[in-house]
């Protein structure tokens, strides 16, 4: 396993760090991490009737191509988070978005990986929007509903090989 790789349970253990052992939301109420690598940030009339709130991050991530094994870093790696409180149970649910190889540009996208100190950043300004969203505290986070990690200089972001761009949520707009 290296930074490369896609590895659900960094998420879902660091998850359970900062809830359980940090107390990130220490509210009484049981939070739990899913994925599903389909969802979008779309949330309807009768999800938000029943609490769905959606919150894009923009992370610096690792790729590397299942064909080639070329790898690439990317500062604009967008994590979607869709989540929301109902009878003392918050649940959210994750998609982190696939990028495609420069080189082979075979439209195969590919996962993205992370260091743990960026799930952490990521998992903590997700807690500030619930925090905010769900509980009426202030936003410690100082950016609107979309936010990015430290700017990291890295190539010029390719939209045609960004699945977020193709899904239109892309964060490389918000330089």
């Amino acid at each position: 396993m290296s930074r490369f790789d896609w590895v659900p349970s960094l998420w879902t253990e660091t998850f359970e760090e900062l809830f359980y052992d940090d107390n990130e939301l220490d509210y009484g109420d049981v939070w739990t991490l899913n994925f599903n690598y389909s969802q979008t940030d779309t949330v309807t009339k009768e999800e938000r009737k029943r609490g769905w709130k959606v919150y894009s991050h923009c992370a610096y991530g690792y790729f590397r191509c299942g064909s080639c094994n070329k790898t690439w870093p990317s500062a604009r790696v967008v994590v979607l988070f869709r989540y929301r409180l109902r009878n003392d149970r918050g649940t959210v649910i994750m998609r982190p978005f696939r990028q495609a190889c420069r080189r082979c540009k075979d439209d195969e996208f590919d996962f993205p990986g992370f260091e743990k100190k960026e799930v952490e950043n990521a998992l903590l300004r997700l807690f500030s929007k619930i925090r905010k969203n769900c509980y009426d505290e202030e936003d410690e986070s100082d950016g609107g509903s979309s936010t990015c990690s430290a700017k990291v200089w890295t190539k010029p972001h390719e939209q045609a090989l960004c699945e977020a761009c193709r899904n239109g949520i892309c964060c490389q707009d918000d330089d």
